[in-house]
């Protein structure tokens, strides 16, 4: 049923959802974006610390992180706490924080709950300040870690890997960076993330433009005034400004401009589907009675488990999250037992995904006065098919007389010019043009790394996984002994609360790594064994709904194309996250440490 008591039409609905795809699929997939090379390799500058020259580092650790942003800060945290004190971490920003550290937009916040999304809050003692906390305070969280743990005293900045290979003589990694460094380490994890190598769509003459541009992951407060905090961005009071992109980014940053520019012009080649976010303050009296000994373990578990089926008698963090599983168990349930099967649970969460969605694109008519924009903004897709976004100020901003949604029906801008953006053949003049394009997801891992892995007897990671992905939990590779991997596939892959995944494999490697130092082991491995069982079980696993061909095209279904087999390796423990991480806890306190080969 419609929020308005009318039936749904499910069939011409499904119909309405493939011809919005269709205008968007394009034969070119990842390659219609551009890198930024050449004019727009400034872009990649780091315009928050100043890079400090140092010598060349050629000595030996015990453990070398690369990645200084969640998964690095609870992995190296999680060493110490286990007694291992030489652990360096690489970074290739001017501090800690990872994608908090690039991404100072106006308005950025996270957009799962604080209590879940920022780890270590009990071990640090820090209390959010919001239910979904802003990115000064998470960024200063990631401060707060390095700092509580020691993280900071060996740690490596503005430092890129470039080359790291197995010396199976010496039991070492040998490691090169582009600061001439060449030193060695007992083991090595990498937790490099998806979302660090920005993108731009290629449009073409986007290099023409004679006016001020930028990405949103590098955001030039010196021409926009302001700063992360809020302050008003004053300078833009007489600018004619373009944003291009309306995925979470834009969804968090267009209300900031909209108050700030004389004129905004956002240009949409597909709306996001934005739910209410209800965001508050943690009132301190609340938090302290919740807050006690094991507090965020439970919160953690009692999300996953809300939120991805798991069995919870209540939802302790309420929020859009929590709400799709909530409303698709409740839809379940009305189907009688003898009934339920694979074919009626699927229809059984289509229903409730097209309630949602069709309370989602009535918010829009509720919200934004003007009919022909609020028919714009709709989004004509199930929720799980792109990033959904949550927000109580996005599509308020359309409201606003200097605020004019340039809907491209599905095409895109058609190029940039000297003194604009045009769309269908109208060139819509601008001082500034900021990119809100996103990040590198579907290239290759060794690409957005900017190394590659070689491993015994000279094999590299690029080959190994050249047919797709092989692992034991997501961590360990066969061929690749004391190296170790931090994210989500091939684990839990619990996409929804992404740091759950890193405190668990921060954890898991953490316990590993002194288990061998304990008992003298030189060598962790899997074997092959272990491995290939591994993958067999993660095969039985369906995948997820959004990489669906029938899915409008976005970083979630790799852009519309197919993806190949590789793909069948992108998924997550059969039995689902809740339940892969009470399995990974029994692996790993046992001691026995199954399927690895100490040596």
């Amino acid at each position: 049923m419609r929020p308005d008591g009318t039936v749904i039409d499910k069939a011409a609905l499904r119909r309405k959802y493939l011809e919005e795809r269709d205008k968007r699929l394009r034969p070119d997939g990842n390659d219609q974006y551009q890198r930024l090379t050449g004019r727009f390799a400034h872009y990649l500058a780091d315009p928050h610390t100043p890079r400090t020259e140092r010598e060349p580092r050629t000595d030996d650790c015990t453990v070398v992180f690369i990645g200084g942003g969640f998964a690095g800060l609870v992995t190296g945290a999680r060493l110490k706490e286990a007694g291992v004190e030489d652990v360096r971490i690489i970074e290739k920003g001017g501090d800690f924080g990872g994608t908090w550290y690039w991404n100072r937009y106006p308005g950025a916040q996270c957009d799962t709950a604080s209590m879940v999304y920022m780890p270590l809050l009990e071990e640090t003692g820090h209390m959010p300040t919001e239910k979904y906390a802003h990115g000064p305070e998470i960024l200063e969280h990631c401060r707060r870690i390095g700092k509580q743990f020691g993280l900071y005293e060996d740690a490596l900045f503005h430092t890129e890997v470039t080359d790291l290979r197995w010396d199976g003589q010496r039991a070492r990694w040998v490691v090169r960076t582009d600061r001439g460094d060449h030193f060695t380490a007992r083991f090595v994890a990498m937790g490099t993330g998806p979302l660090h190598v920005p993108k731009l769509p290629g449009i073409p003459g986007i290099d023409s433009f004679a006016g001020h541009s930028f990405h949103t992951s590098r955001w030039d407060y010196d021409y926009t005034g302001g700063d992360p905090s809020g302050a008003p961005m004053d300078e833009l009071a007489d600018k004619r400004v373009a944003i291009i992109g309306t995925g979470a980014t834009a969804v968090q940053c267009v209300p900031h401009l909209a108050r700030a520019c004389r004129e905004l012009f956002v240009f949409q080649r597909t709306p996001s589907s934005v739910d209410t976010r209800g965001n508050h303050p943690i009132d301190p009296e609340w938090f302290e009675r919740i807050a006690t000994p094991g507090w965020q373990q439970r919160w953690l578990e009692n999300f996953t488990a809300n939120q991805s089926g798991g069995a919870a008698d209540e939802d302790l963090v309420m929020d859009g999250w929590t709400e799709i599983a909530r409303r698709v168990r409740a839809r379940a349930r009305t189907i009688p037992k003898a009934e339920r099967t694979p074919m009626t649970l699927l229809a059984a969460f289509e229903d409730s995904d097209h309630e949602k969605m069709e309370e989602i694109r009535a918010r829009v008519d509720a919200v934004v006065t003007d009919r022909a924009t609020a028919e714009n903004l709709k989004a004509w897709y199930r929720q799980l098919c792109k990033r959904p976004c949550f927000h109580d100020e996005y599509l308020q901003a359309f409201n606003l007389p200097g605020t004019h949604l340039v809907d491209t029906d599905g095409k895109g801008v058609e190029r940039v010019t000297e003194n604009g953006v045009v769309v269908a053949g109208t060139e819509y003049p601008v001082d500034c043009i900021i990119y809100a394009s996103g990040f590198e997801v579907g290239t290759a891992y060794t690409r957005r790394a900017g190394y590659d892995l070689t491993g015994r007897d000279g094999v590299r990671l690029s080959e190994y996984w050249a047919d797709g992905m092989r692992t034991l939990h997501g961590i360990h590779v066969r061929g690749f002994p004391n190296a170790f991997v931090v994210q989500p596939t091939q684990g839990a892959n619990l996409i929804s609360n992404i740091p759950h995944n890193l405190t668990e494999s921060g954890r898991t490697i953490a316990m590993t790594i002194k288990h061998a130092l304990d008992n003298g082991f030189d060598e962790i491995e899997v074997s092959q064994e272990a491995e290939d069982a591994w993958v067999a079980l993660l095969l039985t696993e369906p995948g997820l709904m959004g990489r669906s061909p029938d899915c409008t095209p976005g970083y979630y279904n790799n852009e519309g194309q197919d993806s190949g087999p590789r793909a069948l390796f992108n998924v997550g423990y059969p039995q689902g996250p809740s339940a892969f991480f009470r399995y990974i806890d029994r692996w790993r306190t046992t001691g026995t440490f199954d399927g690895l080969e100490f040596r």
